[in-house]
């Protein structure tokens, strides 16, 4: 299972460090499956998005992603990949960046004809430029937040329904960043996705620790800030998201939580449907 860590900080910009993954040989004993790929985005002070990302081919080529990434911005979604469709090739590792919005998944989409047919309908198919369904669903939603006239919500709504609708899931965990707003997805409950809401935090200090994804920021222990992960990170109050629901934190800060998918998909695709290498990569030992 690919690691998804956000983190919305208020609008303003704070200085955070993340290691994107342990140390090698700590990682190494945790599980027998090495990550595929890393990265983190960020928005900056002035609203530009940066992303820094790097497939790894194999462990030993892997310095990029133990060494401190130090970032400042507003925003930052960071992923760690184990890949189930796609070469480990810098386009194909998250995350994605597409009319100015950051974008990472965790999950499986299949019926991939199907899904560039309608992105080709959309006049959208030139958005996609690696090989992922990840990053085919990222331009669904953003041709669909398009034909909203740049609504992002009610474009997200669009892609996620017709998405459920038409092609086979397994899951579609996302996580969507502007340099103001944050959404957030669960669905449906093969996997699960985790809010933390350190809204009225005061000095209680930040920094947050998995196998997989650590974040640190002196900035946030005073300030308020939002975070999701895709498992919880040391001692917080961690609140588990329901299958099917988004999440919206805005410029304020303020969640908005709402019940997007109550139904499971049309086409739902068990852990037996999956391919050996697949099913492997989406149940990673944590």
């Amino acid at each position: 299972m690919c690691r998804l860590f956000g983190l919305h900080a208020d609008g303003r910009a704070v200085k955070a460090t993340f290691w994107l993954l342990q140390a090698p040989d700590n990682l190494a004993e945790q599980s027998r499956r090495n990550p595929d790929g890393t990265g983190v985005g960020v928005f900056g002070p002035d609203g530009t998005p940066e992303v820094r990302k790097q497939p790894i081919a194999a462990w030993r080529d892997a310095d990029f992603t133990t060494e401190a990434q130090e970032l400042t911005g507003t925003t930052f979604i960071a992923h760690v990949r184990y890949a189930t469709t796609g070469s480990l090739e810098v386009r194909n590792s998250h995350p994605f960046l597409q009319d100015g919005r950051l974008f990472a998944h965790n999950g499986v989409v299949e019926g991939l004809d199907v899904l560039d047919a309608r992105l080709d309908e959309l006049g959208a198919g030139d958005l996609v430029l690696g090989e992922t369904d990840s990053e085919r669903v990222f331009a669904l939603i953003t041709a669909s937040v398009r034909a909203r006239g740049g609504d992002v919500g009610a474009g997200l709504a669009d892609a996620l329904h017709w998405l459920a609708a038409n092609v086979p899931i397994y899951a579609v965990n996302l996580l969507l960043a502007t340099p103001t707003d944050m959404w957030a997805l669960r669905y449906p409950d093969t996997h699960a996705l985790y809010l933390l809401d350190r809204t009225a935090a005061a000095d209680t200090g930040f920094s947050l620790r998995t196998n997989r994804i650590s974040a640190s920021s002196a900035h946030l222990v005073k300030w308020p800030s939002v975070v999701f992960a895709t498992e919880p990170m040391d001692d917080e109050q961690w609140q588990l998201m329901e299958p099917g629901e988004l999440v919206h934190v805005d410029a304020g800060l303020r969640i908005t939580r709402r019940m997007e998918l109550p139904d499971p998909p049309v086409h739902r695709l068990a852990r037996a449907d999956l391919s050996a290498t697949t099913a492997e990569s989406q149940h990673v030992p944590a």
